[in-house]
């Protein structure tokens, strides 16, 4: 997955704002204000930050080398997955699990707004 193409599918779930409140440099992907991802789109390599639940994310790092405890998050509820060695399929399940984890903490009328009740 190309950094366009990463930045892409993030960008196409519903109410999903990039911003960048860190530095110029690290994408932050939001969900009505709430974090789902984070990268540097110009990193080599390129990696994204996502949220997980924290058994699924200890039974992940296990499996795949390339996915490591949160860089400069909570490690317990992120992951930092370096893309490319993951297939695109698995990734974007990945990114779609972080979105969905958001979103399901959000108040009951925003899910509602968000078709994801």
């Amino acid at each position: 997955m190309t950094p366009a193409e990463l930045r892409a599918f993030c960008l196409s779930f519903n109410a999903v704002a990039e911003e960048f409140p860190f530095n110029p440099e690290t994408s932050v992907f939001k969900v009505l204000g709430k974090v789902f991802a984070l990268s540097a789109l110009d990193a080599e390599p390129l990696t994204i930050s996502l949220k997980c639940d924290p058994e699924e994310a200890v039974r992940l790092r296990e499996r795949h080398p390339e996915i490591v405890p949160g860089y400069h998050l909570n490690k317990r509820h992120w992951n930092t997955v370096t893309v490319g060695p993951l297939p695109d399929r698995q990734l974007r399940e990945l990114i779609e699990d972080s979105y969905d984890l958001v979103v399901a903490k959000l108040p009951r009328a925003e899910r509602l707004r968000l078709d994801r009740p």
